[in-house]
């Protein structure tokens, strides 16, 4: 029987365990930690995107001269920052998951659900490479196979559609590694720092 102490004590370090990581989890390694340092790019992407589009606001309303640019621009900016976003979290251990049965199994049992959901998470992430890489063909390659990016067709015109498509493709292949990495330092029971904490900590 468990005392009341126990059980108080129990769910503190549950809380604390699934608490905010300042950075990609230890058994994320190297590549882990190189995503987390990414993400500040594609948040700078976005309040680039906000910029602009308090740009366009100004000039479309106050001085009656709005951009054929604008609304592709920030269209894009916030695409690629929501497809790197499922990579960031993944390198965090920060996705949404339902924890009810993995909260009630011991540590020894979590350990093996951690490695079988990301060998699971692999596998799904290396079907959508390849599914992505079914659209690059077609978007990056002309069916004489010359490279020829698609675009939007809009009277802007750009290559996004293309580039979307081919950011999706790399972000995917290295979520795969990422979940193959995860499965392997859960399988061995890594629990070391982060490279990010361990070089906080040598300061």
């Amino acid at each position: 029987m468990m005392s009341d102490q126990d059980v108080h004590h129990t769910t503190d370090d549950r809380k604390r365990s699934r608490a905010v990581s300042p950075g990609a989890v230890a058994q994320a390694g190297k590549i882990g930690w190189l995503i987390d340092k990414g993400g500040i790019i594609f948040a700078g992407g976005i309040f680039i995107a906000m910029l602009i589009l308090i740009q366009e606001v100004f000039l479309r309303y106050v001085l009656n001269s709005p951009t054929i640019w604008a609304h592709e621009a920030t269209i894009f900016l916030c695409a690629v920052a929501f497809i790197y976003g499922g990579l960031y979290c993944a390198a965090r251990n920060t996705h949404i998951r339902v924890v009810i049965i993995y909260d009630l199994v011991s540590p020894g049992v979590r350990r093996f659900l951690d490695v079988i959901i990301s060998l699971v998470c692999m596998i799904s992430a290396a079907t959508f490479a390849w599914a992505s890489w079914l659209m690059v063909q077609r978007a990056a390659f002309a069916p004489d196979g010359s490279f020829r990016l698609e675009t939007s067709g809009s009277a802007w015109n750009p290559p996004t559609p293309s580039l979307l498509k081919i950011f999706m493709l790399a972000v995917m292949v290295a979520l795969a590694i990422q979940f193959l990495v995860l499965a392997v330092n859960y399988a061995r029971g890594v629990t070391q720092a982060a490279p990010s904490i361990q070089a906080e900590g040598e300061k």
